[in-house]
């Protein structure tokens, strides 16, 4: 009888996968080898250059509470192993005025904070709650995506964006002394300006503030989640790590 010794292929699953900090995190992870399960509110592109195809792709919109409980079934069903190294939370929406205005505390009415704080912090804990006893399994990390906008007021960041973003680092905490006695690890990653599609006119002005004078690119982002779901950060929880180029000092 042969026995394998080979080393399970580690799996992730993340949202928010179709474009900047989320394509740079799948493609930080394939490269190592891991299977990676993307979710996002679009279907699989069929010109997708990707190798991994429809099966690994999962449809989802987490302003629907309904839909995140379809979709953690779904996730489940999928993970033929009943194991899941990390789950990364990575979508966030940030709805924006006319002409791509900021949206402060008085602007915007309460469904559309409910939609905000529905994407941003409740999807969350939904999905790593659904998915518990997948990541007890595998002993495996959760990493949410925060920013630079919960911890100050940014002049394009609207209210309830930062709002929400503050609350998930809150949030992140409460999940690693939750979570950390089923030997599941819980930490942030928090981004500053990073270049990607959806970068504000004006942008420019903050990275002349900036101590390393440049925008941060989304595959330096996603060497940041890498290392939340490895073995090098296997005794770090709780965490929040700013990847801002120093815009926090």
């Amino acid at each position: 009888m042969n026995i394998s010794n080979e080393t399970p292929k580690r799996t992730m699953i993340l949202t928010g996968a179709s474009r900047g900090i989320g394509h740079a995190t799948v493609k930080r992870f394939s490269s190592a080898g891991w299977r990676v399960i993307s979710c996002s509110r679009q279907p699989f592109p069929e010109d997708c250059p990707w190798e991994a195809g429809p099966e690994d792709h999962i449809q989802v919109d987490l302003s629907d509470p309904e839909d995140v409980r379809r979709a953690t079934q779904e996730m489940k069903d999928r993970l033929e192993g009943g194991r899941l190294d990390a789950l990364v939370n990575n979508a966030a929406i940030s709805p924006k005025g006319e002409d791509g205005k900021r949206l402060g505390a008085l602007d915007m009415n309460c469904d559309d904070w409910n939609t905000v704080f529905q994407v941003n912090l409740f999807a969350p804990i939904m999905l790593a709650r659904g998915l518990i006893e997948e990541l007890k399994a595998a002993s495996g990390s959760v990493v949410n995506v925060t920013s630079i906008a919960g911890t100050r007021v940014h002049p394009f960041a609207g209210a309830a964006y930062a709002s929400s973003k503050a609350a998930l680092a809150t949030l992140t905490r409460e999940m690693a002394a939750d979570f950390g006695p089923l030997g599941i690890r819980v930490n942030a990653i928090s981004p500053g300006e990073i270049d990607t599609s959806i970068l504000s006119p004006g942008t420019e002005k903050i990275v002349e503030t900036l101590p390393l004078r440049r925008l941060g690119l989304p595959e330096e982002v996603a060497k940041a989640i890498y290392y939340f779901c490895t073995e090098q950060s296997s005794y770090v929880t709780g965490a929040e790590l700013h990847v801002n180029g120093g815009q926090h000092v």
